[in-house]
């Protein structure tokens, strides 16, 4: 039987270093520790390997309104960006996550809220971009305007010998991925190595997180099941607004902060609701991460950075 476990507070203890923010990954072993938050990771001990790096986004919500969430609704992303553009070492390419807009179900608004997503990141000085829908993408017309703008919703690319696998979790009306999917996951797994570094990119947890919340997907056992002959994988994903780490047997989870607005822990009140607005602590809970991909280590390392003030 495959187990499923949050890390315990004694082994993030025991894993820790200086207080921070950011999180070191292995992708064999999924074991983690803690470093400082706002600086590069510090490098491994050991022989020198090849490495590269690139930033995980999620949750812009382009087109969400509430003062008392975010006062800065549309400046909040354009914020994040130049933090990108002013990273000492750029990234060689960026994903998003999903929820790039908010949800509407008037077609003409859902297609004006894309475009203005992609006119705030055309200033990016990183050029390779990725894309997966988010819910309030891809929901109301199963991905049309999405696709229009964004291109597919599932697919597969290399990069220095880690296979990336984006899965589209959230266009189904039930939150599933779906047979056709899934069939599609297996056959392209068939022709990658067992000891090949993977990376799932999905938006929803391949977890029952907190169904109450829809933080699952409903077959997200059957993609589980053809990833655990696999010795290396992680799952990045958002959707549900902060930093979350989990593990399935050897598979690593770690959901991403959202860049709109913060949602509470799952389950810790009676609804979710966002996170109100602290004036004392502007952009509190907003952010995106900096991910280092080692293969060579078989080791995945990431760096939490906040949204400022400007």
């Amino acid at each position: 039987m495959m187990s499923e476990r949050l890390l315990s507070r004694r082994e993030l203890i025991r894993l820790a270093g200086i207080g921070g923010l950011s999180v070191i990954t292995g992708m064999a072993t999924s074991q983690m520790r803690l470093t400082a938050g706002d600086a590069d990771p510090a490098p491994a001990p050991g022989p020198v390997s090849r490495a590269f790096y690139f930033l995980q986004m999620s949750d812009t919500h382009i087109g969400f309104t509430g003062t008392t969430v975010n006062p800065d609704p549309g400046g909040t992303l354009a914020k994040a960006v130049a933090a990108v553009n002013a990273l000492a070492h750029p990234p060689e390419f960026i994903v998003f996550t999903g929820d790039l807009i908010h949800k509407t179900e008037d077609a003409t608004v859902r297609r004006a809220r894309m475009q203005a997503f992609k006119d705030i990141i055309a200033v990016l000085t990183v050029t390779t971009l990725y894309f997966l829908p988010g819910e309030h993408d891809a929901a109301s017309d199963q991905g049309v305007a999405y696709q229009e703008f964004f291109g597919p919703m599932h697919y597969v690319f290399d990069r220095h010998g880690v296979h990336f696998i984006v899965l589209d979790n959230v266009s189904s009306s039930d939150a599933t991925i779906g047979t056709a999917q899934l069939a599609w996951l297996k056959a392209d797994l068939a022709r990658v190595a067992h000891d090949t570094p993977i990376v799932v990119l999905t938006h929803r947890p391949l977890f029952a997180l907190f169904p109450q919340w829809d933080w699952n997907t409903v077959d997200a056992a059957a993609a589980i099941d053809l990833l655990m002959p696999f010795s290396c994988v992680t799952v990045f994903y958002g959707h549900i607004h902060q930093v979350h780490h989990f593990m399935t047997g050897h598979i690593a989870h770690h959901a991403a902060h959202g860049l709109m607005y913060a949602l509470p822990a799952p389950g810790s009140v009676a609804a979710k609701k966002p996170i109100p607005w602290d004036p004392q602590k502007p952009y509190a809970n907003l952010g995106f991460r900096e991910l280092t991909a080692d293969e060579p280590r078989r080791s995945i390392s990431a760096v939490e950075f906040p949204v400022r003030n400007a």
